[in-house]
């Protein structure tokens, strides 16, 4: 697999457009997890009404594809639910550790990720903003 494959211009554009990049001025509950193979690490602060995401937050420091799958959450994630959020990450997970289709909307830009389904080592960069969310959502329903 070439980084051309890996790297599509989709993603690009994804991680680019960094929707929810920054930081909230009040958050309920903030969320820090590593990656301490490759050396990635994301932020995620919430802001939570009766129990869903009414706004999110995220600082990546990491490559392309923890920067993209950061995005796509900063996109989808608004209204959800923790349970959602960990859905989406465990059909990520899927996706990527089993071939299974991409889930559908709000989630459905996770198909931009499937070829990181032939580079293991990349699995965890896709995943740890889905982990970091959840954290950070299990966090601020203390």
């Amino acid at each position: 697999m070439s980084e051309a494959d890996l790297y599509q211009d989709a993603l690009l554009r994804l991680a680019r457009e960094a929707t929810g990049a920054g930081r909230l001025e009040a958050p309920d509950a903030t969320a820090t997890l590593d990656n301490p193979l490759c050396g990635d690490r994301v932020t995620f602060e919430v802001s939570l009404r009766e129990r869903r995401v009414v706004a999110l937050a995220h600082r990546v420091r990491g490559c392309l594809l923890c920067e993209a799958a950061a995005s796509l959450l900063g996109q989808a994630a608004l209204a959800a639910t923790r349970q959602e959020v960990l859905a989406a990450g465990a059909s990520a997970a899927a996706m990527l550790k089993e071939g299974a289709p991409p889930p559908g909307a709000p989630w459905g830009k996770l198909g931009l990720f499937a070829p990181v389904r032939q580079v293991p080592s990349r699995h965890r960069c896709v995943l740890l903003p889905f982990e970091a969310l959840a954290e950070a959502l299990r966090l601020g329903e203390g």
